[in-house]
């Protein structure tokens, strides 16, 4: 036994590609779950995913009216460029494809409008979805009503689409956040805001629970995040910085790549 812990603990040491997740890594094989040849990944969601890919330039625009073919801008500039960038550079033999379908400013309601073609079209093995902010801000703004019940039947309508399409698909929910820095911050309604993110970040770990999807709580680890100099992470109370990007980046890489 002690000499397979050691032949073990030497594996670790000496692979460059397990060093993606040295601090949160929990055995080779948990890795290898995922990392297997061909495996698609779709990101999904608004401005915080989309990162101006293909060449967007930070506009709403639609998937059809981007570049595809400059793949030195196919994934923005994102959390989850750094997520393929990984994953792609430490595996690449294995031909994974990834998928960057975030488009700024939207809600849930317009990736109901969209989810066929920018989801289960692409036919994800792992599907990771961050959606919420938006929301929000538009009720706030008196542009379009909330309903915290109403945004629930809706967003379990979309796993249940996926789901139905790919029974065997892995999904990840993120949790919207926000902080208390920049415009966002310092205005008058921060703390109705702060209080309607968190309950949407409620109802996505509630559905995480149910549809035993992953969990990664974004909300959670800002909110730790920015107790100190919080513009560091977070620039104007709803995007990250490229600091906080990267912690995003880190935490899927370290949930999603490991877990069974």
């Amino acid at each position: 036994m002690m000499k397979k812990l050691l032949l073990l603990l030497i594996l670790v040491i000496a692979s460059p590609k397990i060093g993606i997740n040295m601090e949160a890594s929990n055995s080779i094989a948990s890795i290898c779950n995922v990392i297997k040849k061909g495996v698609r990944f779709l990101f999904i969601g608004d401005s915080i995913t989309d990162g101006g890919w293909g060449r967007s330039g930070g506009k709403m625009m639609s998937t059809e009216e981007r570049n595809q073919k400059d793949l030195n801008h196919i994934y923005g500039h994102s959390y989850m460029m750094l997520c393929a960038a990984r994953i792609q550079s430490d595996y690449p033999e294995q031909e994974t494809l990834f998928f960057n379908r975030g488009i700024s400013g939207n809600t849930l309601n317009e990736l109901q409008q969209r989810w066929q073609s920018d989801c289960i079209d692409l036919h994800p093995d792992v599907m990771t979805l961050l959606v919420g902010t938006n929301d929000v801000d538009l009720y706030l703004s008196g542009k379009a009503p909330l309903d915290i019940k109403q945004w629930e039947s809706n967003y379990r309508d979309l796993l249940d689409q996926l789901r139905s399409a790919n029974p065997n698909v892995k999904i990840a929910l993120g949790t919207p956040f926000v902080a208390k820095v920049g415009r966002i911050g310092s205005a008058d309604n921060y703390q109705q805001r702060k209080k309607l993110i968190a309950a949407c970040a409620k109802v996505v770990r509630r559905i995480a629970v149910d549809y035993a999807a992953i969990l990664l709580d974004y909300e959670k680890m800002f909110e730790e995040m920015t107790k100190q100099n919080p513009s560091y992470w977070i620039w104007d109370g709803i995007h990250p910085t490229a600091a906080g990007h990267q912690k995003m980046a880190d935490l899927w890489l370290s949930t999603v790549i490991n877990s069974d």
